[in-house]
């Protein structure tokens, strides 16, 4: 079968987007009237922003030497935070397009999506992007390149998705390198004693996401035989669950309905099942259930950073469930569980696996389900006791003191790449953060730092202090290693009295004051004043850290008055001050969404 089916991967930045335009472009995909920029990146938020979010593939077609090859291509975000989008491409590919910017040259994502490719033994392609750019270094990327991977300098193609040099190159180097599948042609095994065996459909479902008529749609690599015709059963090993072929076809990038889809072909099948529940991404698709086994998938991905999302109004609730399930189709990286707050009443604790990520979501939640949100400030999972902690609320802080047992943190292991002359203010930076060096390699005038650091350093505002110190020229990438010990505490917030726990959080005890005085400070800023004296107050247990005071409003009980004896006016004064008292004591403080949104912004 002349098929092809490969990826691009790159930094954040590097011009995938804009090469796969050109691809579209060249291979006359879409009609030039219906092209537009960034054509692969269909969320409002990708466009916004910038950024690509989604893995998204499409069919390409294209003749070289009189022969009509199929190009499965399926692009990827460049993101640390979407590196799991990236894996689950991959699984589904022979071979992949490596993009260095070649006024940026190899960056942090380029390098670990390019060793993940290796580790899966797909082949490698390496462009050399942007060359039009006057500022372009080619000869010191080409080196980067041979250095770091190991490839000839004669493999290297150079290319601009803006201006489509190259773009024909790489699709010819495409058909010529990357081998076709593994099980090209096999939905028909090759003559044994004259007969031919025909294998049962097995698919790798990669994607997948919710139509309304159509129920779960998946996003399938077909591995070996072929969709049965529709309306035949179909069934998900993984989770037993059985559905029916409604429509099968291949992504142009629309939906685009085909009479077969075969071994070696990557393609969609709507199954019909209205519970997103029931299919999964990794998950194997076969028409036979006897004799069949599962094809491996992805390993389970570990959410990082945890924000309690709570429904404006309560009323709500059901509606954003419902939206969390279809949600989670179309990003497994994403998780979430059922959780209550005195404060904020029902709600769920969700799990990302970085800060983009939990921004990204809560976006793409309010802008694609239409649902109003309220998000907790971010924080880590701690180990205590042998108990994985996600929320603050649930550390007891007065037992983790007594106790004798430790509290454990997250530490990660950076890569950070960096130009030579910021490497002292980006060391600078990472000590500050509790962090731990390791290595320093140099790449050229790029240099690699590599650092282990607490997780819950990293989750605020770490990433812009980074590009911020470097310019905006280093970047980062990151992985779990271990949990290692804390003396951490749990900082409570005390609005008039009242503990508010959707506040609490877990913080290194030698940054605790500072820490709670900031958000004290913040809350005096937000909370609007009420007629009688508000105390805002950071708590450690029973010890006060910090403290603020909202000042009430103050009528002028005296203004009627129009001299006369003292002893009026201080009649008058007096009767307000306990008024006042008495307003305190069964005064309630109510917290605006606003006055939430944002404290937890900051």
């Amino acid at each position: 079968m002349n098929i092809r089916n490969f990826s691009i991967i790159a930094h954040v930045d590097h011009g995938k987007s804009t090469l796969s335009d050109r691809l579209i472009e060249i291979t006359g995909t879409v009609a030039k009237d219906k092209m537009e920029p960034q054509l692969l990146d269909s969320l409002a938020l990708e466009r916004e922003r910038g950024i690509t979010i989604k893995l998204a593939p499409v069919r390409l077609n294209y003749t070289l030497n009189a022969i009509p090859y199929i190009l499965n291509l399926i692009d990827t975000p460049g993101h640390v935070d979407f590196s799991y989008e990236v894996s689950r491409a991959l699984a589904a590919v022979e071979g992949a397009v490596i993009l260095v910017d070649a006024t940026q040259g190899i960056q942090a994502q380029t390098l670990s999506h390019g060793l993940s490719a290796l580790e899966q033994n797909l082949t490698l392609i390496p462009v050399v992007n942007k060359v039009d750019l006057p500022n372009a270094d080619v000869e010191k990327v080409k080196k980067e390149l041979t250095d770091t991977f190991g490839f000839l300098e004669s493999e290297i193609i150079l290319a601009s998705g803006k201006t489509g040099q190259g773009v024909e190159e790489i699709l010819k180097a495409i058909i010529e390198r990357i081998p076709p599948p593994k099980s090209a042609g096999v939905n028909v095994n090759h003559l044994e004693g004259g007969l031919a065996l025909h294998l049962p459909l097995r698919a790798l479902v990669f994607d997948c996401f919710f139509d309304a008529y159509k129920g779960v749609i998946a996003c399938v690599r077909i591995m070996e035989g072929e969709v049965p015709k529709d309306q035949s059963e179909i069934y998900f090993l993984g989770t037993k669950a059985k559905g029916q072929v409604l429509e099968k076809g291949y992504f142009s990038p629309k939906l685009s309905i085909s009479e077969s889809l075969k071994a070696g072909e990557i393609g969609y099948v709507a199954t019909g099942i209205k519970t997103p529940d029931l299919v999964k991404v990794g998950d194997t698709v076969t028409s036979h259930l006897g004799g069949v086994t599962a094809l491996p998938g992805y390993k389970d991905v570990k959410p990082m950073v945890f924000v309690g999302l709570y429904p404006i109004d309560q009323d709500e609730y059901h509606d954003i469930k419902e939206a969390l399930d279809k949600f989670r189709l179309s990003d497994p990286a994403f998780t979430y569980e059922l959780e209550n707050s005195t404060a904020l009443g029902a709600g769920f604790r969700c799990g990302f696996l970085g800060l983009l990520h939990a921004e990204v979501v809560q976006e793409r939640l309010q802008g694609e389900f239409s649902v109003d949100l309220l998000a907790t400030a971010p924080s880590v999972e701690y180990l205590w006791d042998g108990k994985l902690i996600h929320n603050p609320s649930e550390l007891d802080p007065s037992m983790v003191n007594s106790s004798g047992r430790p509290l454990k943190e997250p530490w990660v292991k950076l890569e950070i790449f960096v130009p030579q002359q910021y490497i002292g203010a980006v060391m600078e930076l990472v000590q500050d953060r509790r962090g731990r060096f390791l290595n320093m390699q140099h790449f050229g005038l790029q240099v690699q730092l590599s650092y282990e650091m607490p997780l819950s350093e990293m989750i605020t505002d770490f990433y812009d202090k980074l590009k911020s110190v470097s310019s905006g020229f280093a970047s980062l990438d990151w992985n779990l290693i271990d949990f290692r010990e804390v003396d951490g505490v749990r900082v409570d917030f005390l609005v008039g009295g009242e503990k508010v726990d959707a506040l609490s959080t877990i913080v290194y005890r030698q940054k605790a004051e500072s820490a709670g005085r900031r958000m004290v400070e913040k809350l005096k800023e937000v909370l609007p004043r009420q007629n009688f004296a508000i105390a805002l107050q950071a708590a450690i247990g029973g010890k006060i850290i910090a403290r603020e005071t909202i000042s009430p409003f103050r009528k002028d009980v005296t203004q009627k008055l129009y001299g006369g004896d003292r002893t009026r006016k201080d009649k008058l004064l007096e009767k307000q001050k306990k008024g006042k008292k008495k307003m305190k004591m069964i005064g309630n403080v109510e917290i605006p969404q606003e006055a939430f949104l944002s404290i937890l912004k900051s």
